[in-house]
């Protein structure tokens, strides 16, 4: 993770509903950050990690460790597309 940017959606992607478990592709990782940041915004994603951290420091690790690999992937591969269209 280089931006804050990244940052962000890994904030909005531990905040919205999407679960490890349905193994989401890029498309619907993308989708879910961009809903969820308009439902909460930059601000509200943050406190939302904030409180799941203060409640529940272990599971909350684990779900943005997640998140972080998550971002890194669905926008690594967009970019990588938008690349390749542009040459």
């Amino acid at each position: 993770m280089n931006s804050t940017f990244d940052t962000v959606r890994a904030e909005a992607l531990f905040a919205s509903a999407l679960q490890a478990s349905q193994e989401p592709s890029p498309v619907q990782i993308r989708s879910a950050v961009t809903s969820t940041l308009r439902r909460f915004g930059i601000k509200g994603c943050a406190s939302r990690v904030a409180g799941e951290f203060g409640e529940y420091p272990e599971t909350a690790a684990a779900r943005m460790n997640w998140a972080l690999n998550m971002i890194d992937a669905a926008y690594q591969e967009l970019a990588a597309r938008e690349f390749a269209y542009a040459g």
